[in-house]
């Protein structure tokens, strides 16, 4: 989930350090404030900026991702599932 406040480099590294231990499957969301008890959206990413996400993860040797502003982790999770 990215939104919080993070930098590109520490989106990159978390991906490599996921994938040092052989995670296959990403999914990359928008946080979003579920209440005003909660913490504020710092940045809402674009569309693109989401596909760049994707990129940086396959680069990087996801076998599948999933990047969009509504992505969930359990988004299309059987259909991910069954062609690892």
């Amino acid at each position: 989930m990215v939104g919080l406040g993070e930098e590109w480099n520490e989106i990159a590294q978390t991906m490599e350090d996921l994938q040092s231990v052989h995670v296959q499957i990403l999914t990359i969301g928008q946080y979003l404030q579920p209440s005003f008890k909660h913490l504020p959206v710092k940045k809402f990413y674009t569309v693109p900026e989401f596909s760049l996400l994707e990129e940086t993860a396959r680069s990087i040797g996801f076998k599948k991702v999933l990047s969009g502003p509504l992505v969930r982790s359990s988004f299309h999770a059987e259909s991910l599932l069954s062609h690892v």
